[in-house]
């Protein structure tokens, strides 16, 4: 209705490919630290990233999988295989459409604060939590279930230290948190994946990778199939399913709230359920995981000149043809700069 031109597209045109970089590197990290498969995250970045422009409340919101989503995802998926969480996923989204048609995006926004800090500052603690094997390279057969046996075990292997792993980790994490005092134009997540990579190469460390854990990342995107739906597991993902629809509604929620105090708009908010919950509907069908809005992404969109949903449908591309024609590099990344990532992100800045 605002009308559009050259000059808004050629700012969208900028913005998305950046968020395209920026969101590329998490997209992998979230999606191991999930307990799937790193390709699983860049396809849920491209779907879940392309429909949440199309159909979200807020022009300038960006999609894809989230830290929120790490542990119950990985619950999930250790109890129930991937094909219990495409049941969770799609029963979410289902949960989520209903959700904004009954109009009850207004109600979710009246969350108290402190809960909202208590729940992130919980999801943090369990990341870091998760990511200590990798982070330490640690030689481990089994990693226990419950959060105090987990501790344990670390305790016991700590003599298996890799300390190439440590120091490549330690890195991440520290040009992370540093590098945006040098400049913001470029992601500290990929510099610093940039860096440890080549380091972990060019001397031969002995660390493991992306490649080596889970072989070649499939430079391919999945043909679009009906997934494995087990009614028999419906009564039991019924919690978890709910579970990701408040994660997806809250923050997506959230972020919208930031990006209207960013540029000044006002998002709607039963409107963006919907197409959290289309998105969560659309992933299973390409193997993907649960996605909703990232404020971080959504803020770079913002500051990078992104202001209408072509910026986040641009990203979504950029992120595909990095994943069709990149995929063989994301391969030689350390799995301690993917642990390093997301420890930084959420126990030290939040995403």
């Amino acid at each position: 209705r605002e009308g559009y031109g050259l000059a808004p597209f050629l700012n969208d045109l900028i913005a998305g490919p950046i968020v395209g970089i920026v969101a590329l590197p998490l997209s992998i990290a979230f999606a191991i630290a999930s307990g799937v498969r790193p390709e699983q995250g860049l396809i849920t970045a491209f779907v879940a990233g392309v429909a949440i422009s199309v159909f979200s409340g807020s022009r300038v919101q960006i999609g894809g999988p989230t830290g929120a989503f790490i542990i119950i995802v990985f619950n999930i998926v250790q109890q129930y295989g991937y094909d219990g969480l495409a049941t969770a996923t799609l029963m979410a989204g289902i949960l989520l459409v209903a959700m904004g048609a009954m109009r009850l995006g207004d109600i979710i926004k009246y969350i108290p604060y402190p809960v909202t800090v208590g729940f992130t500052s919980g999801i943090a603690l369990v990341i870091f939590t998760t990511q200590v094997p990798d982070f330490l390279g640690l030689r481990l057969e089994a990693v226990p279930e419950h959060f105090t046996d987990k501790w344990l075990t670390y305790a016991h292997h700590l003599p298996t230290v890799n300390f190439a792993a440590l120091l490549l980790a330690l890195l991440t994490v520290l040009i992370i948190i540093v590098w945006p005092r040098i400049t913001k134009r470029i992601p500290g997540t990929m510099v610093a994946i940039v860096i440890t990579t080549a380091l972990a190469h060019i001397f031969h460390l002995p660390v493991e990778t992306i490649t080596s854990r889970f072989g070649e990342i499939a430079g391919h995107f999945p043909a679009p199939h009906l997934p494995k739906i087990s009614l028999g597991l419906v009564s039991h993902l019924a919690s978890p399913a709910l579970t990701i629809a408040l994660l997806a509604g809250i923050e997506s929620l959230l972020s919208a709230v930031v990006a209207d105090g960013m540029i000044g708009t006002r998002h709607r908010s039963n409107m963006e359920l919907i197409a959290q919950g289309i998105a969560n509907i659309l992933v299973p069908f390409f193997q993907g995981i649960p996605a909703t809005g990232a404020i971080a992404r959504t803020a770079t969109n913002i500051k990078n000149g992104g202001r209408t949903p072509f910026a986040g449908i641009i990203h979504a591309i950029a992120i595909l043809a990095l994943f069709l024609f990149c995929g063989k590099w994301a391969g030689l990344i350390p799995m301690a700069t993917l642990a390093g990532i997301p420890i930084s992100l959420h126990c030290w800045q939040g995403d």
